[in-house]
């Protein structure tokens, strides 16, 4: 870390490439690359790849900056994938060339990145993947199936796990890849949700060719790397900064003040125990984000993840009760493909049927239950037969 880079140091430069790029008048993407040249896009990482060695919670001085002179964003949500969980695990396993190439693109949002990790046959037990990897010369040629992708019909790069050796047991045998999307042999297919929307797929992998120098880590050494991935993306979604009645608990704070002909006093009851759960899971979040200042994420995110997924369904189910006879009613069913996922979008029937994913995606809740009563609790860890079983002799 650079002892001359403060908060001071941080709005100098930050006014500096402003008045050298006017966000009025300079091109969005222009002024976005820009910035990752300043080394101002994420001040925590390394100088030249976006970031100036400087303390993580600095950025708020930059983002200060940028947000009074109305400069442009890099779109977070459409591109939440690539920021929170891609990122973060080049950053950590990638080679310098591989820094080089992706990040950059990454942040200014040029190529959007999707994650190819769950499988129809493996449900909550990732490691149980079936999809192969055999090396061919120079190249990887991956055959299997992925399903649960967001953005991958907008993706021009996945993060992708496979499996490179079914001798050894199930966590053992993985390997870490940077897929290209448009690559011969990549089949996406939209997945339909109860929403109407299709903002997930499934994806089809025959016979894709991956350069090895695009692998990330050692070989058989995936689910470590993924497990940077993994902890990565359980922040991301539970404990995303978010201001006092933000999220799910906004819109229906907001109905109980405007509709009070609404109101029982059970759903007031209701509604107090929930704002405050809210708004303890906020604070906890910012906490958490306190403590990434000091390193990696830990196992903690698991528990932020687990608090959002049960908050957002109790609280949308809330609102639609509140509304009665409303409530019932849908906004729009139709087909779309959506670039970007929205928990708290549209009306109170969506918000009530999107939360239902919230305790399937980024981890299963039973599977974080787990995490967190042996990782943070430190509880006995559930007996396991599988664990020095090669992966080809697992019962299917």
């Amino acid at each position: 870390m650079s002892p001359a880079v403060d908060a001071a140091e941080l709005r100098r430069r930050t006014r500096d490439l402003l008045a050298a790029h006017p966000p009025a008048t300079t091109d969005r993407t222009d002024f976005l690359k820009a910035r990752f040249d300043a080394g101002l896009a994420w001040v925590h990482y390394p100088e030249g790849l976006g970031g100036l060695d400087a303390p993580r919670s600095l950025q708020q001085a930059v983002d200060a900056e940028l947000a009074a002179a109305d400069a442009p964003d890099n779109d977070p949500r459409r591109i939440g994938i690539g920021l929170g969980m891609a990122a973060p695990t080049i950053l950590g396993f990638g080679t310098d060339e591989q820094k080089r190439r992706f990040l950059r693109p990454l942040w200014v949002g040029e190529e959007v990145w999707c994650q190819l990790f769950s499988e129809p046959g493996a449900g909550s037990d990732l490691a149980a993947l079936a999809t192969r990897a055999v090396r061919d010369g120079d190249d990887w040629v991956v055959d299997g199936q992925k399903v649960w992708t967001s953005s991958a019909h907008a993706a021009r790069w996945a993060i992708l796990i496979a499996r490179t050796d079914p001798d050894l047991p199930k966590h053992r045998g993985i390997s870490y890849f940077i897929c290209d999307m448009t690559d011969p042999g990549v089949d996406v297919r939209p997945l339909r949700q109860m929403t109407g929307e299709a903002e997930f797929n499934e994806v089809f992998l025959s016979g894709v060719r991956i350069p090895d120098s695009h692998r990330l880590g050692p070989v058989g050494e995936g689910w470590k790397v993924a497990q940077t991935t993994l902890m990565n993306e359980r922040v991301s979604i539970g404990g995303s900064r978010i201001p006092r009645e933000g999220g799910m608990i906004g819109p229906v704070s907001r109905t109980w003040r405007e509709r009070p002909e609404l109101r029982t006093h059970h759903t007031h009851q209701r509604l107090l125990t929930l704002w405050v759960e809210a708004e303890v899971a906020r604070l906890t979040g910012e906490r958490l984000r306190q403590q990434l200042v000091a390193g990696q994420p830990g196992p903690e995110g698991s528990g932020m993840k687990l608090a959002f997924a049960r908050l957002n369904q109790q609280i949308s189910g809330l609102e639609v009760e509140l509304l009665g006879d409303e409530g019932l009613l849908y906004g729009d069913w139709t087909m779309v493909r959506p670039e970007l996922v929205d928990f708290t979008g549209r009306d109170a029937g969506y918000r009530y049927l999107r939360s239902k994913g919230n305790s399937i995606e980024g981890g299963t809740s039973e599977v974080l239950l787990n995490i967190v009563a042996e990782r943070v609790l430190g509880l006995p860890a559930e007996p396991r037969n599988d664990k020095d079983v090669a992966w080809k002799d697992l019962s299917r």
